[in-house]
């Protein structure tokens, strides 16, 4: 493994949890300090970053973000996610109302809860990983919670409901980015 792809890890995966570019500018630059002085010493990347590049910059990423901004973030993305992916099933069974019942609400609270605490141990899944977790854990236990609890309607989600449930992530991504430092003009 080189710097450079260490250091390409370590950007994406900051920038995926949404450390400022300031701040990604000054953590790369200090990883990469502590790169060279390895390479100097004659140790490699694996000896100052460890063998989990995702796991070190994840580690990095939450202690260089405040608690408070990672709750904020985190409860603007998850009602952002459901509300797309009810818009989704509105989309795709050409309806205004879907109709949740308990197999469907366990299959996203499962893939969610285990996305999550994988994301928040390793860093991101990526598209492979997470459909691995959607059927090795989501489609278990849809079909168990269908076979023990049945398919009755707990709840329908009207269009607006979907629509409305998609507010704070739009409103929490505005905000992120007019608190993003602007290019200079050339």
């Amino acid at each position: 493994m080189t710097n450079e792809h260490v250091l390409a890890v370590c950007r994406s995966n900051w920038e995926y949890r949404g450390v400022d570019d300031a701040s990604v500018r000054e953590m790369l630059a200090e990883l990469t300090a502590h790169l060279e002085d390895a390479a100097a010493a004659g140790r490699t990347p694996q000896d100052v970053v460890g063998r989990d590049v995702k796991a070190f910059a994840a580690s990095w990423a939450r202690a260089r973000m405040p608690l408070h901004r990672r709750a904020l973030r985190m409860a603007a993305t998850v009602p952002f996610v459901v509300g797309g992916l009810l818009l989704v099933s509105h989309l795709i069974h050409r309806t205004t109302v879907v109709d949740v019942d308990a197999g469907r609400l366990a299959f996203w609270l499962s893939i969610g809860v285990v996305t999550v605490v994988l994301e928040l141990r390793r860093g991101t899944l990526g598209f492979g990983r997470g459909w691995i977790v959607a059927l090795v854990v989501g489609l278990p236990v849809l079909f168990l919670t269908q076979k023990l609890v049945g398919e009755e309607t707990l709840f329908p989600v009207p269009l607006w409901g979907s629509v409305l449930l998609t507010l704070p992530g739009l409103g929490y991504l505005v905000t992120e980015r007019r608190r993003a430092p602007r290019p200079a003009a050339s």
